[in-house]
């Protein structure tokens, strides 16, 4: 594939997200025969056809999602060279795009707007979502910095540690072990507890904690929202387990109560996290050193 040219792969790109030749040479400003020619010279090149008709709409076979594949880490390249040539010019400036898993969200939003007011020229970009999205950002380049607690696997990725983080188990004020002290996981065997996703971090530290008392939780209600969880204890409907940085106003105002664990809380860290042949621009260093200075103020060691 030595011979297939940018704007080929531009072309198909074009295409493949719009299903229509004559809508991608729109895009790209070319008659739909000048896409159809470039197209059949890349797929000639490839040796495989990389479009098929389908109900009137152009598809994409096996080896257009591997070509289309390639040319997006082929412009994920480029836009990292743009912006590194871009940040040369003025390290002030630049784009970081912020990878933040949902339970972070109670804390991260306050980090980056002390850094916009510092560096108000670099573009910011934050994406929310459970753990599974974020290491899939950070896999495929979307993401420069992910905030999260357990390092992804299978990754060569740097860490910044940036503060703790503590694991609780909350309850409805009136729950029966409220005022029970020193339980032990075995004396939570029979409560019913509301998890969130598979995947989350916090449901998987949860299941590492109780398989090694040798307990097995009765799981309720899977929940993919940390406020959700937070209602239905609230609500009664039973107890969980929870980042306490998600829960500091339900417990200063007697919403929710924290029960006493032997072991807990668990305290974990915060990361910042990036894949380690990825070289931070200017603006995303600065911005990493910025989260670990604002973060270790937030939540200062033994207060977390």
């Amino acid at each position: 594939m030595r011979r297939v040219t940018l704007k080929q792969l531009r072309i198909a790109a074009a295409a493949g997200r719009l299903g229509s030749f004559t809508a991608a040479g729109d895009a790209v400003g070319l008659t739909p025969s000048a896409v159809s020619m470039q197209m059949k010279a890349l797929a000639e090149e490839v040796g495989l056809p990389l479009f098929e008709f389908a109900e009137g709409r152009l598809l994409l076979t096996k080896a257009g999602e591997e070509v289309l594949a390639a040319a997006a880490r082929i412009e994920a390249v480029l836009s990292d060279c743009d912006q590194a040539v871009a940040g040369l010019r003025d390290p002030r400036r630049g784009r970081v795009v912020v990878g933040v898993v949902s339970t972070a969200k109670y804390f991260a939003p306050q980090a980056l707007g002390a850094f916009h007011k510092a560096y108000p020229l670099v573009e910011l970009k934050l994406v929310i979502g459970n753990r599974t999205d974020i290491i899939s950002g950070l896999r495929q380049r979307e993401i420069d910095i992910a905030i999260m607690g357990r390092p992804p696997e299978g990754m060569e990725v740097e860490l910044v540690k940036l503060a703790d983080h503590p694991h609780v188990i909350i309850a409805a004020p009136d729950h029966p072990l409220r005022q029970r002290r020193r339980l032990e996981p075995a004396d939570l065997g029979e409560e019913i507890f509301l998890v969130r996703e598979r995947g989350s971090g916090t449901r998987m530290l949860m299941e590492q904690i109780f398989a090694k008392a040798g307990v097995t939780p009765r799981l309720g209600m899977e929940i993919s929202s940390n406020e959700t969880i937070k209602q239905a204890v609230m609500a009664g409907l039973g107890i969980a387990f929870i980042s306490g940085h998600t829960v500091g106003p339900e417990l200063a105002d007697g919403r929710l109560v924290t029960l006493d664990v032997v072991g807990l809380p668990v305290v974990r860290q915060w990361y910042a996290v990036h894949l380690t042949d990825r070289t931070l621009l200017p603006a995303a260093q600065a911005l990493q050193a910025l989260l670990r200075e604002h973060m270790a103020g937030l939540f200062p060691p033994g207060r977390s």
